[in-house]
């Protein structure tokens, strides 16, 4: 994902499409702003992993954070025990919804390059809504991805996310966004690390 266009916004599949075996959990992608074009690796996911489904905003370059919570919340109740794999704002986002709901139906979480909501600069204006960031333990397992030359949060402020929120921290080094623009395509550690959440999660029971 970049803030500095919209990319070309890849189909969701319906979420009445057919759902994975028992023991495979469900995949929710969840992009940030302006969402994940078709190069994104969450795209490359939702293509490769047949258990994914993207979570569909209304609006992706005007978000709200009431209309998206609802559309994520909605998404996790047609998906009960998921694991969220977000990316950027869709960070934010699964934060504020754990506060809503305190996490019920949620499994885990891949939480990847979080935007730092409460900072100033290339779109911050778009994301004063989701501003501050839940900073509370999250209740499910987390693991937080993180880069040092990400321009949209600094470092320490994501090792401090993770720190606030329970979560396994993954530090990249100098890895951009972690999206198309700084070369992640299919991006196969982060499924690496996905597949290590998966595990961590396979004896936990999501919050009723």
């Amino acid at each position: 994902m970049s803030f500095a266009s919209p990319p070309e916004p890849t189909p969701s599949r319906p979420f009445g499409a057919p759902s994975a075996p028992a023991d495979d959990p469900p995949i929710l992608i969840v992009p940030g702003l302006y969402n994940s074009g078709p190069d994104h690796w969450q795209s490359h996911w939702e293509r490769a992993l047949p258990n994914a489904e993207r979570v569909d905003q209304v609006d992706w370059e005007r978000p709200t954070l009431g209309d998206w919570t609802i559309s994520l919340a909605e998404a996790v109740r047609s998906r009960p025990g998921a694991i969220l794999v977000a990316h950027s704002l869709g960070c934010a986002l699964v934060c504020h919804l754990a506060q809503v709901t305190g996490g019920r139906g949620v499994r885990g979480a891949l939480l990847v390059a979080p935007a730092d909501v409460n900072r100033e600069g290339p779109a911050g204006r778009l994301l004063i809504g989701f501003s501050p960031i839940p900073r509370p333990r999250l209740p499910f397992p987390t693991l937080v991805v993180a880069s040092r030359d990400d321009p949209y949060v600094a470092i320490e402020r994501a090792e401090a996310f993770a720190r606030g929120w329970g979560s396994r921290f993954v530090d990249l080094g100098r890895a951009g966004h972690i999206n198309v623009d700084s070369g992640h395509g299919a991006w196969p550690r982060g499924r690496t690390l996905l597949n290590e959440l998966i595990r961590v999660t396979a004896n936990a029971s999501p919050q009723p």
